[in-house]
């Protein structure tokens, strides 16, 4: 699989991608997206990883598809680019932020102001069909995120994990709590962020934990 990614991502998932699995899903991505409308554009598919390297990251936040309507998918989780109407998940956890911070919630869903800081924004899934949830899902990409997660975990310490949903709690299980941390809430999606993701207080904890260490807290505005 001949992948254009940033370069110290490209080094950690070498091995993913020289898998057997990594040549069928290539396959079936270029099939999809000569057969049907998928989203993200495929310059946009890797992202997450081009805007912030390995190195760089200090919080993990975990989503599972794409969005799948138009114009919305950018390539990092939970964000559209600029001009584009919040989605309603992303408007809760702008209500969040500004709940926690008591500032006035966030109108501009364009989340490289997070990446650019060290914040991975990773779907488990990178690519999906227009108007169809999911269906992408179970072809391959899930290993390789997989694998990106586990050589964060494996490789750093000190980075935050925010994972929300039993999705990505599952996606998140084998991270090693003892050298990161890992926060851990219902999702922000409408149909359950009143069942635990608002009063979360995960971006300032985020930040707390980040200063305890030494570093700098992240501007979530």
């Amino acid at each position: 699989m001949d992948v254009k990614m940033e370069a110290s991502w490209k080094r950690r998932l070498a091995e993913e991608f020289e898998q057997p699995y990594a040549a069928e899903l290539a396959a079936f991505v270029r099939k999809e997206y000569t057969d049907a409308t998928v989203y993200p554009a495929p310059a946009h598919i890797f992202r997450a990883f081009d805007v912030c390297s390995f190195d760089a990251v200090r919080v993990v936040i975990l989503g599972q598809d794409p969005y799948h309507g138009e114009r919305q998918a950018n390539g990092l989780c939970f964000a559209v680019s600029p001009g584009v109407t919040l989605p309603p998940s992303l408007k809760n956890i702008f209500k969040e932020i500004s709940d926690e911070s008591g500032t006035p919630p966030a109108t501009d869903g364009d989340l490289s102001r997070w990446g650019k800081q060290g914040v991975l924004l990773l779907n488990a899934t990178l690519t999906v069909r227009a108007h169809q949830a999911g269906s992408h899902q179970g072809k391959g990409w899930e290993q390789i995120t997989d694998a990106a997660v586990k050589a964060l975990s494996d490789e750093r310490e000190g980075i935050v994990f925010m994972l929300w949903g039993n999705y990505a709690k599952q996606k998140g299980a084998h991270i090693d709590r003892t050298k990161h941390l890992v926060l851990e809430s219902a999702h922000p999606s409408p149909f359950s962020a009143h069942s635990g993701f608002f009063g979360n207080g995960h971006f300032m904890k985020a930040n707390e934990y980040l200063v305890s260490r030494g570093g700098q807290p992240i501007d979530w505005s």
